[in-house]
């Protein structure tokens, strides 16, 4: 199954992401690694979001990477949201 995990980052998420984008981006290359991870990016024009895709068995895994990602911990994300996605053309 997939897994969407929605972000909402605070307005000046591009200036303040860079004190903890290298973590971030290990915590991200951690999952992909595991296989739970399939892609990421940040919403563009406005940045004011990012989405995550995850493979698992429950939305656990895309709730554990955002309670443990560096960007959630230091408050660069207002909110967040992981929501299954019925996936019909792969």
């Amino acid at each position: 199954m997939y897994y969407i995990l929605f972000y909402k980052t605070v307005a000046d998420y591009m200036e303040r992401r860079t004190a903890y984008r290298a973590e971030h981006l290990a915590h991200a290359q951690n999952f992909q690694q595991n296989g739970h991870l399939v892609m990421a990016g940040a919403l563009a024009d406005p940045a004011d979001g990012a989405v995550l895709i995850f493979k698992g068995d429950s939305p656990e895994v895309a709730r554990k990477f955002a309670l443990n990602d560096p960007y959630v911990k230091n408050g660069l994300i207002t909110g967040w949201e992981v929501r299954e996605w019925t996936v019909v053309i792969q």
